[in-house]
Parts: structure tokens; C-alpha cells; sequence
């Protein structure tokens, strides 16, 4: 039996096992997918079970995005691009870092016929996946992409990257059109994030990649100010078909069933 793996922490949120599993039964295939927490000295010995294939395939969750690459043979392009890796499996005896997470956050976005074209947005955070959100938003023509995050050397260091990103101080407001929360705040009840939207106006895109809990309080503050919202659901379910399909060379199918599975 074939194992696959999604390594991260916390991971406790994680739907990637009951989505991969349901695809996995769906198309017979002979596999298992675990979730794993893991600290960050335990990535290579962890990576190394992809040489000798005790696993077949890993998944990688915040915080370690970056922190694998230094344990991988090859990265794709859009792994390279990014210096962001959500998927690492063996081809031809290497280990290949591949990001599926940029198709993830675009076919997201046509899920619910949003255009970023021309369009002013803002993000919030600086982890692994938002390198795969500005590719994606460069590559969609959004106008104008501005980055806040706690830490400002974090911010700055990828500018210095994607030189068209603008940088503004955390707790300051920009005009925007989408607003993202790349952050974990809102992975747990309590999380708050203290920026004032009171003044931003309507019928913006809150847009928040944490899709367990499905309504973070950054979304509520956005649907009770009038705007549209939208978790990261769709954009967790495409990029797991991407990363499917590169193991067990299927791509497995979405449909409705599929998007209430996550819900249960």
C-alpha cells in the first residue's frame, strides 16, 4: 500500500486526509493519506522516506513551505518561481518540490467568476503561500498588489523578488478592491485581525485562504460591513487535485459532492 503524507504545525485543521482518501477509494487506488505535525529539524529524516519510499508523496502545510527546498533534488518552475513547495514526490530517483498552489488560488478566483484584472488588491502576510499569490495576481493583471505583514523584513525580502509589490506598515489601511488574509490568524475562534475596515466602503472580495474554521472572524468583519467573502476552500480542493494528479497521474474529479464532503 502506497502512503502519502501532509506535514505541518499546527495541522490539527488540515482536510487534505479526507479529501485525498475519499478521491483515493474513489479511483481504487491502494493507498492511505495521514496527516503528520512535525518540527522543523525532523524535515530531512521525514523527506528522506520519499528516497527509500515508505512515502510516496507529502503535502506541505504553514510553516515549512520554504523550509523544505533545501532537502529536495529539483523543483519545478513554478516551485522555483515561487521558492514555494506544497507537493514533493520521486521522479527518476529525485525528490521534485512541485507548487500546485498557484493553480489552486486562480481556479479559485474562476469559481466564483472574480476577474483581478486591473484590480487594486491587498494582502495580508508573507508566509510560504503568498510568493503563489502574487505570481497569480501578476499573472491575472491585477493593477496594483500591496503587502502588509508583522514582521516588515519579511515583506521586504520578498519585494526584493517581485520588485512591482508595494509594502505598507501592519496595522495600516490601503484602498483596495480584494483583500486577502495569507496569515494563520483565524485558525483558531479567538484569532482577531486589529485592522479597522470601517472606512474601506462596500462590495470589496474578502478573500481568506484559511478555509477550517470556514468563516474566520476577518470574513465575518467583511460580510457585516457589506462585502462579498470567500474562504480558501476551493483553492485547498484544486490545488490537492493538481497534487493528486502528479502522483497518481488521475485527475480527480470536483463536483458538489465533493465541496459538502469538506463541509461535514
Amino acid at each position: 500500500m502506497k502512503k502519502y503524507l501532509v506535514i505541518g504545525n499546527p495541522i490539527e485543521h488540515s482536510l487534505s486526509p479526507k479529501l485525498h482518501n475519499h478521491w483515493i477509494k474513489d479511483n481504487n487506488i491502494n493507498a492511505i493519506y495521514e496527516k503528520k505535525i512535525i518540527q522543523e529539524n525532523e524535515i530531512q529524516e521525514i523527506i528522506s522516506k520519499i528516497k527509500n519510499e515508505k512515502i510516496n508523496g507529502i503535502n506541505v502545510t504553514i510553516p515549512f513551505k520554504k523550509s523544505v527546498i533545501p532537502y529536495l533534488d529539483s523543483l519545478t518552475n513554478s516551485a522555483n518561481e515561487t521558492q514555494s513547495v506544497n507537493t514533493i514526490y520521486k521522479k527518476e530517483n529525485k525528490i521534485i518540490g512541485d507548487n500546485t498552489d498557484i493553480f489552486g488560488f486562480e481556479k479559485s478566483l474562476n469559481h466564483i467568476n472574480y476577474n483581478p484584472k486591473g484590480k487594486k488588491v491587498f494582502i495580508l502576510g508573507s508566509g510560504g503561500v503568498v510568493s503563489s499569490i502574487v505570481v497569480a495576481l501578476k499573472k491575472l493583471e491585477a493593477s496594483k498588489i500591496v503587502l502588509s505583514n508583522r514582521t516588515k523584513k519579511k515583506a521586504e525580502d520578498l519585494k526584493k523578488r517581485y520588485s512591482y509589490v508595494e509594502i505598507i506598515d501592519w496595522e495600516k489601511i490601503t484602498d483596495f478592491d480584494m483583500i486577502i488574509n495569507a496569515t494563520s490568524l483565524g485558525l483558531k475562534n479567538s484569532d482577531q485581525i486589529n485592522l479597522d475596515f470601517s472606512q474601506i466602503g462596500t462590495n470589496k472580495l474578502f478573500y481568506d485562504i484559511i478555509y477550517n474554521p470556514k468563516k474566520t472572524n476577518f470574513l465575518s468583519k467583511g460580510a457585516e460591513l457589506g462585502n462579498k467573502i470567500e474562504n480558501g476552500k476551493m483553492m485547498f480542493i484544486y490545488q490537492a487535485q493538481l497534487a493528486f494528479k502528479s502522483w497518481h497521474n488521475i485527475l480527480p474529479k470536483i463536483d458538489s459532492n465533493i465541496i459538502k464532503l469538506l463541509d461535514t
